[in-house]
């Protein structure tokens, strides 16, 4: 299918930025360039945007949409995680600013070849976004009882992850799993009827394997601290989340920056020499706007919250 990705808070984060024309920026989630052909339209010549994903689909999809600002961009097909050596090789004198969004794009969740959704019953069990590496189907297959239950009710908060894990096991004595259909219908089958009425009972799980396979939560606070590490005086960071444990994640590491020491508090002086290196901007994350929800219906769950370097 066409490439096709609606960015959620799309000038609110762009605005976020206050892009000077002539700074270096950073798309660490590239997608199909939404966020992307602002910033770029925003920049000068001099101007820079490294634009980072790691699905050569997204890329493709991204490098044709922004043709016209092909002398501006910068195109790294990577994980968002190695983000040291590609900021190393395209920044090396620091950033200006950088926006990212982890996890799923619109475009993977609606394409069935990508295994991602659990409403496409004979998709390929496979949500990686890279398209390489191990698979949802891999996950399901070979990872024990109690290590499913762990990722499922670790990553997807789910309280029948003990009864889904069962299930998962049984039932690929007799079959190994292959699309998204069977284990749709397994964790179904292993959750109360009625239970889950106004969801579908398999997105908790879907979710948690998603990340799982994607190494999705691990990855997001190494990532942060080397943007920040990389951010000029006054540069500013804006990370868009969907879902609690992201979230969570973004939290706490802007914390830490925003506290500076870390020595207990009964000490009577600072030994560690921790100092504080960001001010949020946005106490509170900025939401979606009634106009966006009217047509995005996805964007309900996003949160976009803003850091900048002092």
């Amino acid at each position: 299918m066409a490439f096709s990705h609606t960015r959620v808070l799309l000038y609110e984060t762009c605005n976020a930025l206050s892009i000077k024309p002539n700074g270096v920026y950073v798309d660490c989630t590239l997608g199909g360039g939404g966020h992307a052909e602002v910033i770029a339209s925003r920049l000068g010549t001099r101007g820079r945007l490294i634009a980072i994903d790691c699905d050569p689909q997204a890329m493709t999809a991204a490098r044709a949409r922004l043709i016209s600002y092909q002398d501006r961009i910068t195109y790294v097909l990577d994980n968002f995680c190695n983000m040291a050596s590609i900021l190393k090789s395209y920044a090396p004198d620091g950033i200006d600013g950088a926006i990212i969004d982890p996890g799923v794009s619109s475009h993977q969740l609606d394409s069935p070849e990508r295994g991602f959704s659990y409403h496409s019953a004979d998709a390929p069990l496979d949500m990686r976004m890279s398209q390489v590496g191990k698979s949802a189907a891999d996950v399901v297959n070979t990872y024990s009882q109690s290590e499913l239950k762990r990722i499922i009710s670790q990553y997807g908060e789910e309280r029948f992850a003990n009864r889904i894990a069962k299930e998962i096991v049984q039932r690929r004595e007799t079959m190994l799993f292959s699309t998204t259909g069977q284990l749709a219908d397994a964790i179904k089958s292993a959750i109360p009827g009625g239970y889950y009425e106004d969801k579908h009972p398999a997105r908790r799980t879907f979710q948690a394997i998603r990340i799982e396979v994607n190494n999705e939560l691990d990855i997001i606070p190494p990532t942060l601290m080397t943007l920040v590490e990389a951010l000029k005086i006054d540069g500013i960071l804006a990370v868009i989340t969907f879902h609690s444990l992201e979230d969570r994640a973004v939290k706490e590491t802007f914390q830490r920056y925003v506290e500076g020491c870390t020595c207990p508090r009964d000490f009577p002086v600072c030994i560690c020499g921790f100092k504080p290196k960001l001010k949020i901007l946005n106490r509170k994350p900025m939401v979606a706007s009634k106009e966006e929800l009217e047509t995005n219906s996805r964007s309900r769950s996003a949160k976009l919250r803003t850091v900048q370097k002092i």
